[in-house]
């Protein structure tokens, strides 16, 4: 996992410059919202960690546009911004990340293998989304899905 001090870090740099998070995690299944929620006093930066693992939850709680998901699938850039985006405005927070991928060991195709993963960061003015390839079992795959994202929070974060 990512150690302490980087933790420490996003957290207080989060609380210092008053910014608000929310997380819509699919294939993390709520790593990252648990990571963020270690520190005590997150309440002030953390609003809320939807584990959106279902294509329907994805359109019921995120407002995923089904045509997105048919076209794309749920392990896509575009799901992965839609459900960044989509946490963000519903949660009325300053960043909303959002995790999709294939965790494992079961899952895979050749196009989509084992261990893909997309994570994206809504803000106000722009997204972004990266695409990661983890080799790790299942239990790996989502801690290195979490440490990314909480890099690219951090990374964010830094810029702010």
């Amino acid at each position: 996992m990512i150690d302490e001090d980087s933790l420490l870090k996003i957290s207080n740099l989060l609380e210092q410059r008053n910014i608000t998070v929310a997380t819509a995690e699919s294939c993390s299944g709520g790593l990252i919202a648990h990571t963020l929620t270690n520190i005590s006093g997150s309440s002030v930066y953390f609003d809320r960690g939807i584990v959106s693992y279902s294509n329907k939850a994805k359109i019921d709680l995120l407002g995923i546009k089904e045509d997105i998901l048919e076209e794309f699938g749920a392990v896509s850039e575009q799901v992965a911004e839609a459900m960044a985006e989509g946490v963000r405005i519903k949660s009325n927070v300053d960043i909303g990340i959002a995790t999709t991928g294939i965790a494992g060991p079961t899952g895979g195709t050749p196009e989509k293998p084992v261990g893909l993963v997309y994570i994206a960061v809504s803000l106000a003015d722009k997204a972004i989304v990266r695409k990661y390839q983890f080799s790790g079992d299942r239990l790996q795959n989502k801690e290195s899905t979490c440490n990314a994202a909480l890099q690219m929070l951090l990374d964010i974060t830094n810029k702010q």
